[in-house]
C-alpha cells in the first residue's frame, strides 16, 4: 500500500463512501481498481495539489485542463461511472458555504493525507484557458460581449474542425442514428424553417446567428430576406464571407449586434438556436418581452434551447464550475417550464414544444469524434489545454443529454393577431401549412 496509487485509491474511496468506479494509474505506475474499467491516469503530483487546494469539480476539471490527469479507454464510459460522485447532487451554494463554515472533521483528515501524499508545494496557478476576472453586472451588454468572445473567439478554423462543413453549434436533428452530422444539421435546420412556416419574402430574424447557417438555408430554400445577430466579431466576419460566397448578399445581412439593440422590426418570423442559455435569469423577462416586440402579428418565435431539471429548491441552483470557468462563462440553464412560462409572460401563445434529448448526445459525440480525429491540428490552432477544455466538455454532456441530466427543446410560440387568431393550422401536421 506504499505505492501511491493504492494509497490515492484508499483515499478516494474514502471520500466518495465506496471503491472508486475506474482503474487508477498513479505518477509512480503502480495501479489498483478493476481491470475492465476506464484508467484515470494522475500523472503528477500537481493534481492532488489542485485538489487541496480547490476541492471537487473546479479542481479536477484544472488538473484535466493542465493535463496532470487524463482517461484511457473509453472516455464516455468513464464520466458515465463518475457522474454519481461528482456531478449528480442538489448541493446548492447555501450548502457549500455551510460546509465551509463547519468543516467535516473526516474531510479535514481526509485533506491532510492527501497533502502527505502530495507533498509540499505552493498551489498551482489555474491553466491560461481560465476565465478568472469580469467586468460589470452580470448579463450586461459588456460582460456579455467579454462572455461570448472567451467561448466564441478562439478562431473560426478550429470550430470549422470541430462542427465540420454546416458550422452549425447547436443540436442536430437525427432521422436515425445511421444519418451523417451533415445530413442532421441540414433536417434541424429545414425542420426549424418549416415550424415557422416561412414563405419567399418574409423578413426573418436569427438571434444569435453564429456563423450564419440558419439564416443561409432559410434565404436559399425558403426565399426570405434574413439578419442575423451576433456579439461574436469572428463569427460575424466569417459568417459575411459565407454570406458573399453563396451569392446571397442582397438577401441576407449578418449584425455584430446585441438582441437588445435591434430596433428595425417587425419581422415575419424569429429564430432562436441556441442562444437563450446565454441569456439568463436576470435577463431573460427582457428577452422574451424583446423579442415578441420585434414579431408581427401572427408571427411565429422558434426557440430552441437546453433545459435542465427542476429543483425542490431552486435557489440550490449554481453555474457548473468548470462550465461557468472554461467554457460558458454566466451562462444558465432552466426548466423547461420556466422557459415556457417567461414567454406566456411576454404575451407569446405556445403552441408547440418537441423535446430532442438523445438528438444532442448523437451530435456532441460527432463533435468529439471530429475533435478526436483532428486533434493535432485543434493542438496546434488552439492550445493542449482548449482542445482538452472542448473534449471534456462535449463529452460529459453527451453523457449528461443520454442519462436525462439535462434536456433540449424546441418550443414554437405565435404573436397572436387581434382577436387571438394564431394563424396556426387546427391540426400538428406539416408544419409549412
Amino acid at each position: 500500500m506504499d505505492q501511491a496509487a493504492g494509497r490515492l485509491g484508499s483515499l478516494l474511496a474514502e471520500a466518495f463512501g465506496g471503491p472508486l468506479p475506474l482503474r487508477l494509474r498513479a505518477w509512480d505506475g503502480s495501479e489498483v481498481g478493476p481491470a475492465d474499467a476506464p484508467v484515470l491516469v494522475v500523472r503528477s503530483r500537481r493534481a492532488l495539489h489542485r485538489l487541496l487546494w480547490k476541492p471537487g469539480e473546479l479542481g479536477l476539471a484544472r488538473a484535466w485542463v493542465a493535463g496532470e490527469i487524463t482517461v484511457e479507454g473509453d472516455l464516455y464510459e468513464a464520466l458515465a461511472r463518475l457522474a454519481p460522485l461528482i456531478w449528480q447532487h442538489e448541493d446548492g451554494p447555501a450548502e457549500r458555504n455551510v460546509r465551509r463554515l463547519l468543516p467535516d472533521p473526516r474531510l479535514l483528515r481526509l485533506a491532510g493525507q492527501v497533502l502527505a501524499l502530495a507533498g509540499p508545494g505552493l498551489p498551482p496557478t489555474p491553466p491560461r484557458e481560465e476565465l478568472r476576472s469580469r467586468h460589470g453586472l452580470k448579463h450586461s451588454l459588456r460582460r456579455d460581449r467579454e462572455a461570448i468572445s472567451h467561448h466564441y473567439d478562439v478562431g473560426n478554423d478550429f470550430y470549422s474542425l470541430v462542427l465540420g462543413p454546416s458550422m452549425v453549434y447547436s443540436c442536430a436533428y437525427w432521422d436515425s442514428q445511421d444519418s451523417t452530422l451533415e445530413q442532421a444539421q441540414f433536417d434541424k435546420l429545414d425542420l426549424v424553417c418549416r415550424k415557422l412556416a416561412l414563405r419567399p419574402g418574409q423578413r426573418l430574424l436569427d438571434v444569435g446567428c453564429g456563423w450564419g447557417s440558419m439564416v443561409l438555408h432559410a434565404a436559399e430554400h425558403y426565399g426570405v430576406h434574413a439578419v442575423g445577430v451576433t456579439i461574436s466579431v469572428e463569427q460575424a466576419e466569417l459568417a459575411r464571407k459565407r454570406v458573399v460566397d453563396a451569392g446571397l448578399a442582397d438577401r441576407v445581412e449578418i449584425r455584430v449586434q446585441d438582441y437588445r439593440r435591434i430596433d428595425d422590426g417587425p419581422f415575419d418570423a424569429i429564430s432562436s438556436i441556441g442562444m437563450a442559455e446565454h441569456v439568463g435569469s436576470v435577463a431573460y423577462g427582457t428577452y422574451a418581452s424583446q423579442l415578441f416586440g420585434l414579431l408581427k402579428p401572427g408571427g411565429r418565435l422558434l426557440n430552441h434551447q437546453i433545459a435542465r431539471p427542476p429543483r425542490a429548491d431552486e435557489s440550490t441552483y449554481s453555474v457548473d464550475e468548470f462550465i461557468d470557468r472554461y467554457v460558458f462563462p454566466d451562462g444558465e440553464l432552466a426548466p423547461v417550464g420556466t422557459t415556457v412560462s417567461l414567454l406566456e409572460q411576454a404575451g407569446f401563445e405556445v403552441r408547440d414544444l418537441e423535446s430532442i434529448r438523445e438528438h444532442y448526445a448523437l451530435t456532441l459525440r460527432g463533435w468529439v469524434t471530429n475533435l478526436e480525429r483532428n486533434w493535432a491540428e485543434a493542438v496546434r490552432l488552439v492550445s493542449p489545454g482548449r482542445a482538452r477544455v472542448w473534449r471534456l466538455y462535449m463529452a460529459a454532456s453527451a453523457v449528461a443529454f443520454e442519462q436525462n441530466g439535462i434536456g433540449v427543446n424546441q418550443v414554437l410560440a405565435v404573436r397572436t393577431r387581434t382577436g387571438g387568431n394564431s394563424g396556426m393550422p387546427l391540426v400538428r401536421g406539416p408544419w409549412n401549412s
